[in-house]
């Protein structure tokens, strides 16, 4: 029964995936169907952020008790992070298409976004240019903690402080204003822990992968 949150998170993507094209929408201008991307763009970027967050505390164990353990589960939790980012800078990018008119556009969430990727792949980068065990754990949680805080500034605060097309940011009104009838909710939370629960898993396997790998090269 200890894998019960595994079997969740099948439930309700298959249930997010099914209901996610049936269950009827709102009918609001521009978006029209397109809304339904709400159900998939949005959760990636939930599950992105919480994996960065958690790679961002085992950074900080590691600094403070200078466990490697910590450090490997750091940068899977980054690694897996950057998978689901991609996905939601894809599917924003479709969305942006049929509602914007262009696959981007100079917006600052968008903008924003791709700078924070490119932050955490200089992550990696930076982790790939080391093979002092220890130093190389000590400057990627130093190098992680800071990324986090630009994940805040760039996703978080900025597009809040200047215009934005994005709901919610820059004066425009968030998906609350949008559904009146509610009816997406009943979609919309479920596929966000069914997105968070499958990142959490796929972080847990590649964290095992990556166990097992030290004790076959030691």
């Amino acid at each position: 029964m200890r894998n019960w949150w595994k079997a969740l998170a099948i439930i309700l993507l298959v249930y997010t995936v099914i209901a996610g094209f049936l269950i009827e929408v709102p009918k609001q201008v521009i978006l029209y169907e397109s809304i339904r991307n709400l159900y998939f763009h949005v959760p990636m970027w939930f599950t992105m952020i919480l994996l960065f967050l958690l790679s961002t505390i085992q950074s900080v164990k590691n600094l403070s008790s200078g466990s490697i353990a910590s450090d490997q589960k750091a940068i899977e939790y980054v690694n897996t992070g950057i998978i689901f980012g991609a996905l939601g800078i894809i599917t924003g990018s479709i969305w942006a298409k049929y509602t914007w008119g262009a696959w981007w556009t100079n917006d600052v969430k968008l903008n924003g976004s791709a700078i924070t990727m490119l932050i955490y792949l200089a992550y990696i980068i930076l982790r790939n240019s080391m093979d002092d065990e220890q130093k190389r754990a000590r400057i990627s949680a130093v190098y992680n903690i800071f990324a986090f805080v630009m994940l805040i500034v760039f996703i978080g605060i900025l597009p809040r402080m200047t215009d934005s097309l994005h709901p919610g940011n820059g004066g425009n009104p968030g998906f609350n204003n949008y559904d009146l009838d509610n009816k997406m909710k009943l979609v919309f939370y479920p596929a966000v822990f069914g997105w968070i629960l499958l990142g959490l898993w796929i972080a847990s396997i590649r964290i095992r992968i990556s166990k097992i790998k030290e004790q076959i090269e030691s």
